[in-house]
């Protein structure tokens, strides 16, 4: 894999062909049990950076939204079809690659006040459980760890299809999404409002927009 290598993540886009229309089975059949379906795409994947989105929104000035991308990551993903309580997934990214479009803000977000990239250069998540709840839908429990800190966290998660592209490519969709405090994490820096509450809310919402690829075995 490409880590963190920002100039070229992935080779150069196909050119546009016709959109395919995705496979979503329903991850529960009606036992309550796991499609059949679904042990078909039981294997290793990774995050297509090209048509992923590792983001956050938070609010700004208790009247607007700022929203945040990270650009440059690294995954391990294991999807287990017949048993997704053994599905895991690991990410980490890379700190100093924040955009948020405005870049006095992400020099901002990337020094001492916020994320410390220089001292602290990659944020992880890692699972530690994969539960179903729904159809389509499952809760995924791990630990995740900015600036040396690691707080449990639950994702939830809403499966979206899977294809196999025109290249030969097979794709699975997952979006995903949490709320953190991120004083919890020690990103206390704050200015106060001269009508009362911060100028940037503790609360960050974190999104994945995931699209992944299987990982074929070595050799």
């Amino acid at each position: 894999m490409n880590l963190f290598n920002r100039a070229a993540p992935l080779r150069r886009p196909a050119p546009p062909t016709a959109p395919q229309r995705p496979a979503a089975p329903p991850a529960f059949t009606p036992s309550g049990l796991p499609d059949p379906a679904l042990a078909a795409l039981t294997g290793e994947w990774m995050i297509d950076p090209a048509h992923s989105r590792i983001g956050f929104s938070v609010r700004h000035a208790m009247v607007t939204t700022v929203r945040g991308s990270f650009a440059e990551y690294k995954s391990r993903l294991y999807f287990d079809g017949r048993n997704p309580a053994r599905s895991r997934a690991e990410i980490v990214v890379s700190t100093g690659s924040v955009d948020t479009g405005v870049e006095q803000r992400d020099a901002h977000l990337v020094g001492r006040d916020f994320l410390d990239s220089a001292t602290y250069p990659r944020m992880r998540f890692a699972s530690t459980a994969v539960q179903m709840s729904g159809n389509d839908v499952y809760r995924m429990l791990g630990d995740l760890t900015i600036k040396d800190v690691t707080r449990p966290v639950v994702l939830e998660l809403t499966y979206i299809g899977h294809v196999t592209d025109p290249f030969g490519v097979e794709r699975v969709g997952f979006d995903g999404t949490t709320t953190i405090d991120r004083s919890d994490w020690g990103l206390t820096y704050n200015s106060r409002l001269a009508e009362g509450g911060a100028m940037v809310s503790e609360k960050v919402r974190l999104q994945f927009d995931i699209a992944a690829i299987r990982t074929l075995p070595a050799g």
